[in-house]
């Protein structure tokens, strides 16, 4: 931890791996890299303009992991977010920036949103080419999320990626490799960041944190509930849900086709897993748009989460 001016207001930035630090034994190579080999203070090291963009603000630095974020598990957001309480509960502290790997951003930074209470925003931002590529993306990505954190419109958990700015409920990742790989559907991006100035859409109202928030902090992950998602597909078959169900299954997310329709071969499943106890919600497979009506029966997911965003929410509903 480096030592800083007390008078100085602080912003924190987090590590925990990705592709953001990842390196190749080729700077020409993309995608045959290794995830998470460098270390925070090395990726703002590489920072060109950071001392003349902070304008004399201090940086506090802490590794909270070093993984690969499709390895990402429940010990390690519960981890990160009391590491994020603990910052965004110094007076001194603006807020967090948080360098993440882009394959599971989406989940962490949901989850995140549900169980912080803190008027101080957290920034999450990542990369899709590894820090020893020609032309990284992690260094650019890194400097505007400090620009957003230090925005005094910024609000809530946040996601900067190619210079543009997604709220953490709509925020997901549309491309396995292109630079600009994130999206919020048709909601559109919150912000973008312009020559290191950030032009809000419309920051919108105060995210709202979960009320079983602090039982995801303390309570030990071997005894969060057990929550699946399940695509509803060509040839889906009943014995899918039947036999998590007989697994001990405390809920699904049912991810359907279209406007929230379900096969029929796996509804009396359903219907029969509802009668013992599990809960079951209903989203869409589509990456736009909302459900329009209550198909099938079944209960509606809240609005405007991908089925991996809303099994966080039902796991947290299921802690109370």
């Amino acid at each position: 931890m480096q030592v800083v001016n007390e008078k100085k207001l602080k912003w924190v930035v987090l590590g925990t791996g990705g592709t953001i630090a990842g390196t190749a034994t080729s700077t020409r190579d993309h995608t045959g890299y290794t995830a998470g080999q460098l270390g925070v203070q090395a990726l703002l090291d590489a920072v060109p303009g950071l001392d003349v963009a902070l304008q004399g603000d201090d940086l506090l630095i802490e590794q909270v992991t070093q993984l690969d974020s499709k390895d990402m598990t429940h010990a390690t957001w519960q981890q990160l977010a009391l590491r994020c309480q603990y910052w965004l509960a110094q007076p001194t502290v603006g807020g967090i920036v948080i360098t993440h790997g882009t394959d599971t951003l989406e989940e962490t930074a949901w989850f995140l949103q549900q169980v912080l209470d803190s008027p101080k925003p957290v920034v999450m931002t990542c990369a899709m080419r590894p820090a020893t590529a020609l032309t990284p993306d992690g260094p650019q990505n890194l400097l505007d999320a400090l620009a957003v954190v230090r925005d005094p419109m910024a609000r809530g958990v946040l996601a900067v990626c190619a210079g543009r700015v997604h709220c953490a409920r709509h925020v997901q990742k549309i491309h396995p490799y292109r630079l600009d790989a994130f999206s919020s559907g048709d909601v559109g991006p919150s912000a973008w960041v312009e020559q290191g100035s950030v032009r809000w859409r419309d920051p919108g109202a105060w995210p709202m944190v979960h009320s079983n928030a602090q039982q995801a902090l303390a309570r030990p992950v071997a005894d969060w509930p057990w929550v699946v998602v399940l695509y509803s597909h060509a040839g889906v078959e009943a014995r899918q849900v039947q036999a998590l169900v007989a697994s001990g299954v405390q809920a699904l997310v049912v991810a359907g086709t279209g406007n929230g329709t379900v096969h029929r071969e796996v509804l009396d499943a359903l219907d029969a897993a509802m009668a013992q106890g599990v809960a079951v919600w209903l989203c869409s497979r589509c990456s736009e748009g909302q459900i329009v009506g209550q198909p099938g029966g079944l209960t509606l997911a809240p609005r405007g989460l991908s089925a991996f965003k809303a099994r966080i929410s039902l796991m947290l509903d299921l802690m109370g």
